[in-house]
């Protein structure tokens, strides 16, 4: 396709010509689930209905310690309960764009959860398990969430393959052109689901290879010798597919310390060398690092970097991360470059936290026209 106009203008003209290519498009997300609730802290109480949020994070944390050695009682305001995950979240923005989702993850068992009953009407779900819960404490600089994981010890080979038989498992694998593998951290015995992924189900996939996507979901609390583990993992998927790894600036830098690189600077050209560096030492495809308020990537083209819509006052963070990576992805599945597919991830994710909803490819062309 060729258009002109400025980045912005070009992605939201690639973007309307691509709406019926999207719709034919399959693709496969697991395999994690929450439940999210939605908190603000009150500061100050002024009537049954009227308050005042704690707003920033290092306020949060100066009542905190004021606290240490004595107590303290903090109010929390639910602002919304919804659907969770990285998987889930990003799943539901891929079905924003109108493609067909299939859904494998722990959404509830024997029954679907209510958070997710209009996300399972929209895309073909398998759900193995009770969802998770987390509780994201939103300020207006970043979130703090507190996660509940019991029921994540359910996600494994074993389940999965109870609830999902290994012919169902590969005829969806081989009808999906992308499939997004997301929050490894969080699961214990995804080491054993990507071994037989790999060994079970790659092999048995005809025809060029798919995308396939990691976002190994803020891996800090994971021990090094984990984190460089699941890389050699995610470098032997390479053989099968188009490797495309998502990374947050932190997890950038936790990725980096364990292959031995420096910690870049927190600007433009750094970091997009890093992403670059990152990609050659892990021998994929994509590697793609998503800062707040820019983006970078590099695949085997070269490497690019774009400016995000950022905004100091978000209705919603949680899944904005989510949002980029399925925009960025959306961007690949269509086979746009590197500089097209960063600006429809920051786009995606830019409108999503203005709006707290996904985007439509409709809503996402008008908000394109706006940068």
């Amino acid at each position: 396709m060729s258009t002109s106009g400025s980045l912005p203008v070009q992605v939201a003209d690639l973007l309307k010509k691509s709406v019926s290519q999207l719709k034919e498009t399959k693709v496969l997300v697991g395999l994690d689930g929450f439940v999210d609730n939605i908190l603000h802290v009150v500061r100050t109480r002024e009537s049954a209905t009227k308050y005042t949020r704690v707003e920033r994070m290092t306020d949060f944390s100066d009542r905190i310690a004021e606290a240490a050695g004595l107590s303290a009682n903090m109010e929390m305001v639910v602002q919304m309960r919804k659907l969770g995950g990285n998987g889930p979240i990003m799943a539901n923005a891929l079905g924003a764009y109108g493609t067909g989702v299939t859904y494998i993850g722990n959404l509830g068992y024997p029954a679907i959860n209510p958070v997710f009953s209009e996300f399972a009407e929209s895309a073909k779900i398998y759900s193995i398990a009770e969802p998770g819960v987390t509780d994201a404490i939103e300020f207006d600089d970043g979130k703090l969430m507190f996660g509940k994981h019991e029921t994540l010890r359910d996600v494994n080979w074993a389940n999965l393959i109870k609830h999902v038989p290994e012919k169902t498992l590969v005829k969806v694998f081989s009808q999906s052109q992308f499939i997004a593998l997301v929050n490894w951290t969080m699961f214990t015995q995804m080491k054993g689901i990507y071994q037989k992924i790999a060994s079970v189900v790659a092999p048995q996939l005809k025809g060029p290879r798919r995308l396939l996507f990691f976002d190994l979901a803020d891996p800090a609390k994971r021990s090094s010798e984990d984190i460089a583990e699941v890389l050699k993992q995610i470098s032997k998927f390479e053989k099968y597919f188009r490797v495309i790894l998502g990374l947050n600036l932190r997890e950038s830098f936790q990725i980096g310390e364990v292959l031995g690189v420096r910690q870049p600077e927190e600007n433009h050209a750094s970091v997009t060398a890093h992403a670059v560096r990152l990609r050659e030492l892990l021998n994929i495809d994509t590697v793609v690092i998503h800062p707040t308020q820019f983006a970078a990537a590099a695949d085997a083209s070269g490497a690019a970097c774009v400016e995000g819509p950022y905004t100091p006052k978000p209705k919603i963070t949680t899944g904005a991360g989510d949002h980029f990576n399925a925009g960025f992805c959306s961007g690949r599945i269509l086979g746009l470059d590197l500089a097209h597919s960063l600006q429809l991830g920051v786009a995606t994710s830019g409108f999503y936290v203005r709006n707290a909803k996904s985007p439509k490819p409709a809503d996402l062309v008008k908000f394109l026209k706006t940068l």
